[in-house]
């Protein structure tokens, strides 16, 4: 971590640990939309990145500086997340992490695992800039997580990224033995982009019939085309930007052909029978909030197991603010305590 994002860390740390009445003066007169208020800590923080003219997600910033800044804004949000272990694996010839909890819930013999695919719309993200949720979610819920560095775009065109990720789960489910995991206990999941590759994985798990038990998708991308009232409410201001996505379509998915492709356009995809149970989280201040919702209901009608959670204060990225604040991270342990009850 540079010295300025240091001290920048250090200034929010210090401010987010203010009393919640003195949060909503700094930040500002309530930001209220669709009657619910956004986090105090949350509305302060976004003032602050305002105030000291840092940008969210946008598409101007050259492609190394927008991963660098990703990279920046975790460290500065993330903070260091205790964790038992962590090892340094390759997985299907890709780079991999696995974070071992502390207590792990299987003590002895084959246990759970859940395999993570990192958010960052396609383009950026890599193992680094999903360490401190990854640790958060191992550690609370006593479930090791596999996480796991696709290739992201344009370096690597539409569908690398995908291709990845199946191949990684089936890696997974043919290595079980070496990582001590039960197949039979085997989750996949990820935030974002990720959130969209992990949901592929799952339809592409149960056409193949290979073990997967559980996915947890986390505010995932499911439409490319999408024109919904999230989009309209929470496009610019919220971390998570129009221009971005429509920035990610022209880069990672320039044909139509591409954007019609069912493994982005999850809400026309054909769901076959046996797709493992769901759990769904959006943000209730995040543009893609609704196209989240709309898949968790179509896997629903496909008789899939479904829970939908909406954490109405919250913003696109909340599942990488564990270090500061406290809204966040609260939401972060609880999806983890989802996770427990689901593998561990």
């Amino acid at each position: 971590m540079s010295i300025r994002s240091a001290v920048e860390a250090r200034t929010l740390n210090a401010l987010l640990a203010l009393p919640e009445r003195v949060q909503r003066r700094l930040g500002g007169r309530p930001d209220v939309q669709d009657g619910e208020p956004l986090a105090a800590d949350l509305q302060l923080m976004l003032r602050l990145q305002r105030l000291a003219r840092k940008q969210g997600l946008v598409s101007q910033p050259p492609l190394e500086k927008s991963r660098r800044d990703m990279l920046e804004n975790t460290r500065v949000v993330g903070g260091r997340q205790p964790i038992g272990e962590v090892r340094e694996l390759e997985v299907a010839g890709l780079p991999a992490r696995l974070y071992v909890p502390t207590s792990p819930g299987v003590t002895s013999g084959p246990g759970p695992l859940l395999l993570f695919f990192h958010g960052g719309g396609f383009l950026n993200g890599d193992l680094e800039s999903h360490d401190p949720p990854c640790r958060v979610l191992a550690e609370e819920s006593g479930v090791p997580v596999l996480a796991v560095e696709y290739h992201c775009g344009p370096e690597a065109a539409f569908p690398a990224a995908f291709d990845d990720a199946v191949a990684a789960h089936r890696w997974v489910v043919d290595n079980a033995e070496e990582l001590d995991a039960d197949p039979a206990r085997l989750g996949v999941a990820g935030d974002s982009a990720g959130g969209n590759i992990a949901a592929w994985t799952a339809i592409a798990a149960a056409r193949a019939g290979t073990p997967l038990a559980w996915q947890l998708l986390i505010y995932p991308c499911t439409e490319p085309r999408r024109a919904t009232k999230s989009l309209e409410l929470f496009g610019e201001g919220y971390y998570l930007t129009r221009d971005f996505m429509d920035h990610v379509n022209d880069v990672y998915l320039p044909t139509d052909a591409e954007r019609d492709d069912e493994r982005v356009q999850l809400l026309a995809a054909d769901l076959p029978q046996g797709l493992a149970a769901a759990y769904v989280v959006t943000a209730g201040f995040d543009p893609l909030r609704d196209e989240g919702e709309s898949y968790a209901r179509r896997l629903s009608d496909a008789g899939v197991a479904v829970e939908l959670q909406r954490f109405p204060d919250q913003i696109h990225g909340f599942l990488n603010i564990v270090g500061v604040g406290s809204s966040s991270r609260a939401a972060v342990l609880e999806i983890a305590e989802h996770v427990r009850k689901a593998l561990g």
